[in-house]
């Protein structure tokens, strides 16, 4: 089957779907003081978060050019999908749809569909999964977008964060609060609302404790996780995820259980310690 996927550089994907070749990433670039970094092969988690670190300012992002997005659609007819971040965190989305209504243009006939993820980093890439259960399953173009769309609107994303200090650069969280956080080792454990915001839920004095608290999140909102995937992306911390997939099997049987590293963009909200769980 032919067609084309293409998905912002929030989506922490597996070593076989960079491997896909019906799958493009699109890059963001990432700006810590006067570097770049583009987000792409070529991204050095260490050397990212180092200077992350480093930097006084809050690092921020430049999302994907409309003819990124075209270009990773094909010129041609066949089917494409894209899979961005949440519209109400990056103008990712929005470049998307406008590489897509350019296209459209010069080739009427194709078929593409932008999916606004609500979500971010692991919420991605378990849409991403969706996309290609669909297409493996025969569906046809509005079948998958019908599928898919329902599959983001029942999807959950949970995080929890070692260090705050890149949200409250970016003013996502306030300094006082930050601060009391930092000092009392207290750990929000936060997610997305509905339409695709962040939201704080419960909090843990300290990471273990607020993980814990993020395991039971997952049995106020899961519905038949034995016909889910749950993916959890980590930020340099494969142990502490792989503690955290052993709690949640201990508790929940879901269909399966993933573990990826983030990719550039879900390494500078993240940052160093951090821990994305969505299902």
């Amino acid at each position: 089957m032919a067609y084309h996927i293409a998905v912002d550089s929030c989506t922490d994907m597996t070593a076989a779907m960079k491997k896909d070749e019906h799958i493009t990433l699109v890059p963001l670039t990432l700006n810590v003081g006067e570097d770049k970094f583009i987000d792409d092969e070529t991204f050095n988690q260490a050397e990212f978060l180092r200077h992350v670190a480093e930097c006084p300012e809050a690092p921020s992002s430049a999302c994907p050019s409309p003819d990124a997005y075209m270009q990773a659609y094909g010129y041609d007819n066949e089917d494409a999908y894209a899979v961005t971040l949440s519209a109400e965190l990056s103008g990712s989305y929005n470049s998307a749809k406008l590489g897509a209504d350019l296209l459209k243009e010069e080739y009427p006939e194709k078929n593409i569909h932008v999916f606004n993820s609500r979500s971010a980093s692991a919420g991605q890439t378990l849409i991403l999964m969706k996309i290609q259960e669909c297409l493996n399953a025969g569906k046809d173009f509005k079948e998958v977008v019908s599928e898919v769309e329902q599959y983001i609107e029942e999807q959950t994303t949970l995080f929890v964060l070692e260090s705050l200090e890149t949200l409250r650069k970016n003013g996502r969280l306030s300094g006082l609060k930050a601060t009391l956080v930092n000092v009392l080792n207290i750990k929000p454990v936060m997610g997305s609302t509905p339409e695709g915001m962040i939201q704080q839920l419960d909090m843990g004095r300290g990471m273990k404790k607020a993980l814990m608290k993020l395991v039971e999140q997952i049995g106020k909102t899961v519905i038949h996780p034995t016909e889910k995937y749950l993916m959890i992306s980590h930020c340099n911390c494969l142990k502490r995820a792989e503690w955290l997939k052993v709690e949640i099997e201990k508790k929940y049987a879901f269909k399966g259980i993933v573990i990826v590293d983030t990719a550039g963009v879900a390494t500078m909200y993240a940052n160093d310690g951090g821990i994305v769980v969505a299902y």
